[in-house]
């Protein structure tokens, strides 16, 4: 069994067609097909059940899924850990983030000063809900990532980064602009442009409605809160967003902010790692630039306060 062949398993598994699986590890499709046939020969048993438009997992299949997933965690460390010998200029770091602000306000400085120190590191990064991220996490695609907490998987370890009480946000010419505090029902009312489904506020803001007992008019869904800043600075609805990113904007003039009657919710924004894994020299690198750029935020906002 070989982690050439186990890799070619898990693509095929995960993508649900032998071409996307080739595509996924950059081999030819009968290159693959090749070493699952090998893979199969040595177990004894047919691992995927082929259909026309997709693959299958076997009952064999199922069982190798999760060990195949550890064995290629494993070896992933194992070669990160040796990588450390050729020098701590070297390394490989993985990130995701949930966080389009922070992806375009703090990670480039982050990144650039994690390239200072280790010159020939290989850096990435990728975007997406927290829910999928957490995902990548598991399946060993990424090393660490902005995540909105918290995580629910005994899997994942997180840590805090940053938090800020959600508000509701509006034009400043709504009719209710000089009001304080703004009801749920109310708030339900009114044309909502939130989060997409698949992060922690946008749950939390589901179940704060639900336990309202109401029904919110959602109209719009964006996947970056910048967006549905801009739309609510438009006049197109009213949104929510974190006390402290949108204060800017409304020293400006250019929104509006209610507390939300009735409502306990924070946004957190902390960094998830799979529990156990290798923590490389650049990932504790990594982790060190992101709590000083996070403290240095802070101070920023308390001063402007």
């Amino acid at each position: 069994m070989e982690i050439r062949q186990l890799k070619a398993f898990l693509a095929i598994a995960e993508a649900k067609t032998f071409t996307a699986g080739a595509r996924r590890v950059n081999v030819t499709q009968a290159a693959i097909s090749m070493q699952i046939r090998q893979l199969e020969e040595e177990v004894g048993l047919p691992l995927f059940t082929r259909t026309p438009r997709r693959v299958i997992l076997t009952e064999a299949g199922e069982h190798l899924l999760e060990r195949a997933r550890r064995i290629l965690r494993e070896h992933d460390a194992a070669v990160a850990e040796i990588a450390e010998v050729a020098g701590a200029e070297f390394g490989r770091l993985r990130i995701g983030s949930a966080s389009g602000t922070f992806a375009m306000n703090q990670l480039p400085e982050i990144m650039h000063r994690l390239k200072e120190k280790f010159p020939k590191s290989e850096l990435t990064v990728a975007s997406g809900t927290s829910e999928k991220l957490v995902d990548k996490l598991m399946h060993g695609e990424l090393d660490t990532a902005f995540v909105s907490l918290p995580v629910e998987n005994l899997n994942i370890s997180t840590e805090s980064l940053f938090s800020d009480e959600i508000v509701a946000i509006a034009h400043p010419k709504h009719p209710l602009s000089k009001e304080r505090y703004i009801s749920a029902a109310a708030l339900a009312g009114e044309h909502l442009i939130l989060g997409e489904r698949g992060g922690n506020t946008r749950r939390m803001i589901d179940e704060f409605f639900a336990a309202a007992n109401v029904r919110p008019n959602i109209t719009m869904e964006l996947s970056r809160q910048e967006a549905i800043n801009k739309m609510v600075a438009n006049g197109l609805g009213v949104g929510m967003a974190g006390a402290k990113s949108v204060a800017k904007d409304i020293r400006a003039g250019k929104l509006i902010s209610w507390f939300i009657e009735g409502a306990e919710i924070k946004w957190e924004l902390g960094l998830a790692r799979l529990r156990g894994g290798h923590f490389s020299p650049i990932g504790k690198e990594f982790v060190r630039l992101c709590k000083e750029s996070f403290a240095e935020r802070e101070k920023e906002l308390k001063a402007k306060r």
